[in-house]
Parts: structure tokens; sequence; C-alpha cells
């Protein structure tokens, strides 16, 4: 899966991660490595909009999460660690270290960014500077669910079910859930190239794809929790510089405060939200870089 048309001049790279387990990226650009990483039903496909003014600056490694676009997607296990964010942490670091890149930064969306928050805990020496789009910390969402984050974000809930029975809903018809998912937000289908869509359906599509990011939902509802609980009791929190961006239209800003969340697992941190909703890099792509940009070259 190569978004050519969308990414001109970037080239297809595999990583071997484990035994039999790949993850795909689009490699582009010059200078500093930069890991952009997408977020649910979606995959690198999100970045088309930002990544030509990036790619000026940076050398860029657009990954497909593991269980998304065209990565592996193994069959979950019992505790589903298979797709802990700890595991798909290290899928991205392996990825980066195939490439020849010790040290990066790292740009990550919803899924992506927590994928991202555990790569900078774990691994914090490999990651240089984070910035995360529309989340608050995983723990702090579950830990402080109301009636109204529930009902917004439905699938959260759905996702986690035992399988086989959300698998089997999606793959009825992938494409209506996808339209169903990022159709219902505040911006609806407008702010989404009609490319892009195609690629998400495309990676819907494919056998393993709805199993797959079940299990990055039902180990965000279980395994991951305990990480989060285990760095909190540690006192453990990141010490990367993070710059945390959200949708003031969206979700998260309407039922937490993603700052304060930040400021309490964080010892490095500033944000504030952009006028957009949940999917800042296709809302909002020049505010979006305005912040992104200075705070990835500053000194």
């Amino acid at each position: 899966m190569t978004d050519t048309p969308l990414f001109p001049g970037f080239r297809p790279h595999l990583a071997q991660v484990g035994d039999g387990l790949h993850i795909h990226a689009l490699v582009g650009g010059e200078g500093p490595p930069l890991l952009l990483l997408h977020g649910h039903p979606q995959t690198h496909a999100i970045w088309h909009k930002v990544a030509p003014q990036l790619a000026e600056r940076f050398t860029l490694v657009l990954a497909d999460l593991r269980g998304y676009g065209g990565s592996s997607k193994p069959a979950g296990d019992a505790d589903h660690a298979n797709y802990s964010k700890r595991t798909m942490a290290r899928d991205m670091l392996r990825l980066m270290q195939s490439l020849g890149h010790a040290r990066f930064d790292v740009l990550a969306h919803d899924r992506g960014a927590r994928v991202a928050h555990r790569l900078a805990v774990d691994h914090a020496d490999a990651v240089r500077r984070l910035v995360l789009l529309d989340i608050a910390p995983t723990l702090a969402m579950y830990e402080q669910t109301s009636e109204a984050f529930a009902r917004a974000y439905w699938h959260w809930f759905f996702l986690i079910q035992p399988a086989p029975l959300p698998e089997r809903l999606i793959e009825a018809d992938p494409g209506a859930y996808l339209r169903d998912v990022v159709g219902r937000r505040s911006a609806g289908l407008a702010p989404f190239d009609p490319r892009a869509l195609a690629a998400y359906e495309a990676g819907l599509r494919q056998p393993g794809a709805a199993h797959g990011l079940c299990e990055d939902y039902r180990a965000s509802a279980g395994i991951d929790l305990e990480h989060d609980r285990a760095d909190r009791a540690a006192g453990r929190q990141l010490t990367v510089p993070l710059l945390a961006l959200w949708g003031e239209e969206g979700v998260v800003h309407r039922c937490f405060d993603p700052l304060a969340e930040w400021q309490r697992v964080a010892a490095d941190v500033r944000g504030r939200p952009l006028r957009c909703g949940h999917y800042i890099a296709e809302e909002a792509p020049q505010a979006l870089l305005d912040e992104v940009l200075p705070f990835l070259t500053a000194s």
C-alpha cells in the first residue's frame, strides 16, 4: 500500500519487527528524522496535507500501526498484549532503527499518539521531541468517562467487546463503518480527500484489519491501563519535551482538560486547542504546521 498520488517522491519501506511481522512505512524528505503516526480507522495517508512542508525540513517516516494499513495484523492473544501500546511502540522503535535513526522526533494523532506516549516513556533516549494530537492520557480518559464522552466515543466501548462480534459487524460493510466513524465528527466528511478516504477503506478491507483495530482498543481498555497505573505508582513521567494540541470543536476538548492532564504525567509540556475538530492534520493543516514547525526546530 503506497499512496503515490498523495505522497509523490516517497518510497515504501518494510521493517521486520518480529517473527514474520513487519511494519509498512513511506519515507521521504530530507533532514532530521520525524516519525508520523496515524489514528483510527486510518493509515499513514492522514499526513498528505502537511507532508510536503514537513519534508522540506525533515526526513519523514509515515508508518502504519500494527493492525492497520500495510502493516502486519497478527491475531490477538488472551491479554491483548500483541496490541499493547508497549508492543506497538517497540514496533516503531525497530522501524526507525531499521532506517538508521537512533533518535528522532514524533508527531502522532489519536491511536498513534497513544503509541507515541508509550514510546517516549519506555524509550525516552530515542525520542527527542513529541507532538500529540487530540488525546488526553488514556488512563485519565477511562477514569473520567462520563455519559457525554461514552455517547460521543461509542466506538471505544463497541470495539472492546469480545471477538468476533465487533469484527463481524465491521467486516459486513467496512466502508459504512469508516464513513460513520469519521463522518459523525464535528466537520463531517468535508475535510477528507477522496483519495485518502479510499486508502482508509482499502486498509480496513484487508484480512485481519477489523480484528487488529479491535485488539488495539481491547489492549487500551486492559493491559495498557495496567502499564499506565504502574507508571503512576512509580512516579514515572514523560521527560521529553511535549507539545499537546487538540481541536476545540472536538470531544476531547469538551469532556476533558487535556493540558492539565498532560501536565500530570509530563515534566515539560505545553499546548493549546486549535480551531478545528478531531482530525487536525486534515481539517487544519496550516494551523498544525504553524505550531509544530517552531516546536520541532527550536534549539
